[in-house]
């Protein structure tokens, strides 16, 4: 009777642990969708403010054409090409704004101080947000790398979780006016 009783309360302790760990992969997977949608909103305003400078008339008429277009295929693009698209915005923005001039151009114009502003602050989300969903997405893995989470289908029918790997190197320009 002795074995019996061991043996139920070593199921219990094993059954409690498994569930531990289901409950930590659940919560684990909801960080990655909530990091996923802070990441998708940020790409989308940094996006956005672009498409708003690319046509506001402060830049010179090819730095419009290619800025607007990198920023209307970054919000077009499917998921399977959105971080190439996504990094091709981030290279246009880096040629649009490879000069202080430019940059300063388009702070003379009015309303450019705020414009480039709100640009300078999306530029700068964009690299954080996507390191939070990447760094949630790394721990997800690592767990679900365990044999004991294989071995009892812990992960359910959950996708495996991808990172977001893409160019977010802001515009050196934009990246040096922490004072303004």
């Amino acid at each position: 009777m002795t074995t019996l009783i061991w043996i139920a309360a070593a199921l219990v302790v094993i059954g409690v642990y498994l569930s531990w760990t289901a409950g930590r992969l659940d919560r684990l997977h909801s960080r990655i969708d909530a990091a996923r949608a802070a990441l998708d909103a940020q790409l989308l305003r940094r996006a956005s403010v672009a498409q708003e400078l690319a046509t506001a008339g402060v830049l010179d008429p090819a730095a419009s054409i290619v800025l607007y277009q990198a920023a209307h295929a970054a919000r077009q693009a499917e998921e399977e090409h959105r971080e190439v698209a996504e990094s091709e915005l981030s290279q246009a923005l880096r040629a649009v704004f490879a000069e202080a001039p430019q940059v300063d151009a388009v702070r003379e114009a009015p309303g450019g101080e705020e414009s480039l502003g709100e640009l300078t602050q999306a530029v700068r989300r964009v690299p954080m947000a996507r390191r939070f969903h990447n760094d949630a997405v790394r721990a997800a893995r690592a767990l679900r790398r365990h044999r004991k989470v294989r071995w009892f289908r812990l992960a359910g029918h959950a996708p495996f979780p991808m990172a977001f790997e893409m160019d977010d190197e802001p515009p050196a320009v934009l990246g040096d006016r922490t004072g303004h």
